[in-house]
């Protein structure tokens, strides 16, 4: 495996590398879209921390009382290819079938947000411009360069072992740099020129709680206590889910692991079945992309089912900067 990623790894730095001479040449021009856009990205594929970035933003965005818009290609969603709108300011249309499971995850943390997904970008930010937002968020954009951004954030892991999407010169591109802290967060002597150019803030990843779907207030710890507790997820870095609730004390007595933005077929679910059977769990914990897209589920009726909510712990002069660097970029 680790030498088809690295083939893979090889194939998407060389495909960057061209495509980024494209535009730094100007042989290719970007699109400017009729409205802000701010990027956020990284140069490793899949469970960085972007979504939950873009998250912090556009709940950032609609708390100073600017309208944001989560602008994404929905993923594995039916309208990645023909585009949709699954929040246009007034009305809600689809599920997470049509729109992907990160856009159906942040339609429902923060409702007021558009929703515009598929894989023209460009037209998502017309759409979002003609139904009054003031601003878009690029969810997973830094590769996208043909749409014009006028900020561009990534997330940086030192402990990222392949840079899968491209390079580390890549990184060139960015304005805001936000490196994952570590007992040792320091940038290493010999990456320290790529991150020269930018400015640089530390971000780390936490619980905000476990919850129940449609409950504001997450449920006491306590309650976990002494209870045979299942986990389970679809997610890129399903050590990272069952890290974070080990964290919290939760002990499992059985942890399962799925392919990315998993559909949950029926034979998927009757895996869970046999293992809450063989372990006679008590309850189910899953991720918050995940919990949307089994909650109606026959399985979940029977045992509780909760979800642990993630996000950013992020500086406030980052908010600050961003704030000011579209206010300067934009006008």
């Amino acid at each position: 495996m680790a030498f088809f990623l690295f083939l893979f790894s090889l194939f998407n730095r060389i495909g960057c590398r061209i495509k980024s001479a494209l535009y730094a040449k100007k042989i290719l021009e970007p699109k400017r879209a009729p409205l802000p856009v701010i990027s956020v990205g990284s140069t490793s594929l899949g469970g960085s921390g972007k979504t939950p970035l873009s998250l912090a933003l556009v709940s950032y965005f609609h708390r100073t009382g600017l309208r944001p818009a989560f602008i994404t290609r929905g993923y594995k969603g039916k309208w990645e290819k023909t585009g949709g709108v699954l929040y246009d300011g007034i009305k809600s249309s689809g599920s997470w079938r049509e729109s992907g499971d990160e856009p159906f995850m942040v339609s429902k943390r923060i409702p007021q947000a558009g929703i515009f997904v598929g894989k023209n970008r460009f037209e998502s930010c017309i759409k979002a411009k003609k139904a009054g937002f003031q601003i878009a968020i690029l969810d997973d954009g830094f590769q996208h360069l043909r749409l014009h951004r006028d900020l561009d954030i990534v997330l940086f892991d030192r402990d990222e072992k392949i840079q899968l999407r491209e390079s580390l010169s890549g990184i060139k591109r960015a304005h805001i740099i936000l490196v994952k802290k570590h007992p040792n967060s320091q940038i290493p002597d010999e990456k320290k020129p790529f991150f020269s150019h930018a400015e640089v803030f530390g971000y780390d990843v936490c619980s905000e709680g476990i919850f129940r779907l449609e409950e504001s207030q997450p449920i006491s710890l306590e309650y976990f206590k002494d209870k045979k507790i299942l986990a389970f997820c679809g997610i890129a870095r399903p050590e990272r889910f069952r890290s974070l609730l080990e964290k919290k004390d939760i002990k499992l007595t059985g942890f399962q692991s799925f392919s990315d933005h998993c559909n949950y077929s029926s034979s998927v679910i009757k895996k869970i079945q046999k293992e809450i059977q063989k372990t006679g769990a008590r309850a189910v914990i899953t991720t918050e992309k995940d919990v949307h897209k089994v909650s109606d589920l026959p399985l979940f009726q029977q045992i509780p089912l909760y979800y642990l909510r993630i996000e950013l712990k992020l500086n406030n002069a980052f908010f600050d900067l961003v704030a000011n660097s579209i206010r300067e970029r934009s006008g």
